[in-house]
């Protein structure tokens, strides 16, 4: 996602706050517009609408917005529809997974969106190894759990899908944050051999400037993460006009459900956990030697 244009998150979060400032209800500005409360939800939620520029019109006029504000919100209006119109003439507009819709839950699809446009990915794992750092067989290993019958063509290509994923760690301007429980690097998903160059790999990714990875040892104590259990914060850069698309923080749950926080006081609450959990983690040094530790140990 480009800095000089702004994404339909922000946008939507710009007309919650001029609806809010407004004193108005979803319920009433959908009723003068002719449109259900979900669908003038669904639009300040960032996701794509059917509302024509009449009703947008007619929505700033009942919101009772200054002439300034008008001009703006249908400038980035105008903005909006021709990314999208763009984005579809290109035949990406759903991104690289698109082909590989049949590999993953329902949900997960969003989850990418956002984790494309992402500058910081700051995740916290009491399980497993993030998707973004998986190796070739440990992936294989996590999706036999779950799926022991899986064929050998729908493995590969979730294989390709965890590939196309993690070319984010050699974009510029991209960083990304690992927290790992110790218990990460006692779970075994995978053979002897493959857990070994996991965490090989490991060792010699987080050497790299934009990725951090710390663990979190089993005698660090009461901390918050015993609690908070696992998640991942995504914060985005700043957009066209000043807008920054507010940090979401997405928890797996169970059977692959997720669940999205977007409020700013519950994000706050996970930027707290972060900072709780850094101040018991180990080094970035420390753990890589730990982690080396660990993949001799399963080497051997």
């Amino acid at each position: 996602m480009s800095g000089a244009t702004i994404s339909r998150r922000a946008f939507g979060r710009f007309l919650r706050q001029i609806r809010e400032g407004a004193g108005k209800t979803a319920l009433a500005a959908g009723l003068e517009i002719e449109v259900s409360r979900q669908t003038l939800l669904r639009m300040e939620d960032g996701l794509s609408t059917k509302i024509a520029t009449s009703q947008f019109r007619d929505l700033l006029a009942f919101y009772g917005v200054a002439d300034a504000t008008r001009e703006e919100a249908l400038s980035l209006w105008d903005e909006v529809k021709e990314q999208a119109k763009a984005a579809q003439l290109q035949g990406n507009s759903r991104g690289f997974w698109r082909p590989y819709a049949d590999q993953y839950e329902a949900h997960f699809p969003h989850y990418l969106r956002l984790e494309t446009s992402a500058r910081i990915v700051t995740t916290h794992q009491m399980i497993l190894v993030p998707g973004l750092l998986q190796t070739s067989d440990y992936r294989k290993g996590v999706i036999h759990i779950d799926g022991p019958a899986v064929s050998a063509v729908d493995l590969e290509r979730r294989i390709e899908l965890t590939a196309q994923r993690q070319a984010r760690i050699d974009e510029e301007g991209f960083l990304l944050k690992v927290l790992l429980s110790e218990a990460v690097l006692n779970h075994r998903p995978a053979d002897g051999a493959a857990m070994s160059a996991q965490l090989r790999w490991l060792a010699e990714v987080g050497q790299r400037p934009n990725v951090s990875i710390r663990v979190i040892r089993f005698d660090s104590g009461v901390h918050r993460g015993l609690t908070a259990q696992s998640f991942t914060m995504l914060e985005f850069p700043k957009l066209a006009n000043g807008f920054v698309d507010p940090s979401v923080v997405y928890v797996e749950g169970a059977q692959g459900v997720g669940i999205y926080h977007e409020r700013d006081d519950v994000v706050g609450k996970f930027e707290t956990t972060i900072s709780a959990l850094c101040e018991v983690a180990l080094t970035e040094r420390e753990t890589r030697d730990l982690v080396t530790q660990y993949a001799k140990e399963y080497a051997a």
